[in-house]
């Protein structure tokens, strides 16, 4: 199958980018199987990730039906391009899937204090995308079934899905009283995020207005199933009440060596708090890089660590499996949903 690919940046109107200069940007990436005569062209060079060939703005695979839509929602401080090794194998399957740049919490631009902190702006980010997706669809309007979305997040992703399933926020993983001696003030990517927060608070309409908005309900009833992979602590603020009441299944997979999201304590405390929740604990020692994709040349001499497994597990297998479950979770979510 040969692969395609479309990106591009819209702006929500409705909410102020970070700098408070102008309307939040959302930059995105498409990949969809692509028309059997499309060109395809090498995506890898200078990356820090392995990537298939890509068919830029190629014509769709003319399938008989529509192809279902994914929404991917990147890690902390990570970006689209990182959920790539699942938008290909998705689209090898009969997906298209449609990943976005979160402002502030993307490493497509300078990280800011405010998008790491004010995680459930990333939720908005994805709805946006269904509101106006004839700004982005153009000429594959009728090969992408917008009655059929699903949904995929990894670590920081997942809690973005889940606010899309309605989980509500009570309180957020940094803030200053809950920040206990010793204790991590910040992401890997962030580490003195807590630190900021007081000052953003005095200094930042954006931010207090963002702040504000932390317990509102992002739900989006056209997510029918969603992916979880490896939910960090972020997912202990969500209100039990909130959790209790989604109703669209979700797949939650996490490394059983995750030393960042560690199973037990956050996978497994938001499987036990859904109806419809099932949990899949990768064994073999598997970390939470696992869900990212395999390292170039480059990628190993920068950060070895994001992409190196125990001896004896091929990631790309993993990604096969991984791809394999979310696949059979949607198709059968629509089943579900015809039935």
């Amino acid at each position: 199958m040969k692969l395609g690919f479309r990106d591009g940046v819209l702006y929500d109107k409705n909410r102020s980018n970070w700098d408070a200069n102008g309307p939040r940007p959302i930059s995105w990436s498409l990949w969809y199987p692509a028309a059997d005569e499309a060109r395809e062209s090498d995506a890898t060079e200078r990356s820090w990730f392995k990537k298939a060939a890509i068919a830029r703005n190629a014509p769709i695979r003319p399938d008989l039906l529509p192809h279902p839509l994914v929404l991917l929602s990147h890690g902390t401080g990570g970006s689209a391009a990182g959920l790539e090794w699942l938008a290909r194998r998705l689209a090898e399957r009969g997906f298209a899937a449609l990943g976005v740049n979160h402002h502030g919490n993307t490493g497509n631009e300078p990280y800011r204090a405010e998008g790491f902190a004010c995680l459930w702006e990333r939720a908005p980010d994805l709805s946006f995308m269904l509101d106006h997706s004839d700004d982005w669809l153009g000429d594959l309007s009728c090969s992408i079934d917008m009655t059929r979305v699903f949904a995929a997040g990894f670590s920081a992703g997942a809690y973005s899905v889940m606010l899309l399933l309605g989980a509500v926020a009570q309180f957020s993983q940094f803030e200053p009283s809950r920040m206990k001696s010793g204790g991590a003030r910040g992401p890997r990517e962030f580490p003195d995020l807590a630190d900021h927060i007081p000052t953003l608070l005095r200094s930042s309409d954006v931010f207090r207005d963002s702040w504000s908005r932390m317990s509102k309900s992002y739900r989006d009833d056209r997510i029918k199933a969603a992916l979880l992979c490896a939910p960090g602590r972020s997912v202990l603020g969500f209100s039990e009440e909130s959790l209790k009441a989604v109703d669209a299944p979700a797949l939650i997979l996490v490394g059983d060596a995750d030393r960042a999201a560690p199973a037990e304590e956050c996978s497994a405390w938001l499987h036990a708090r859904l109806r419809r929740g099932s949990l899949s604990i990768f064994g073999g020692g598997l970390g939470h890089y696992v869900f990212v994709p395999e390292g170039t040349a480059l990628g190993l001499a920068f950060a070895a660590e994001l992409f190196t497994d125990p001896p004896g597990v091929e990631r790309a297998a993993i990604h096969d499996e991984i791809a394999d479950l979310s696949a059979a979770l949607f198709q059968d979510s629509t089943v579900e949903a015809i039935a």
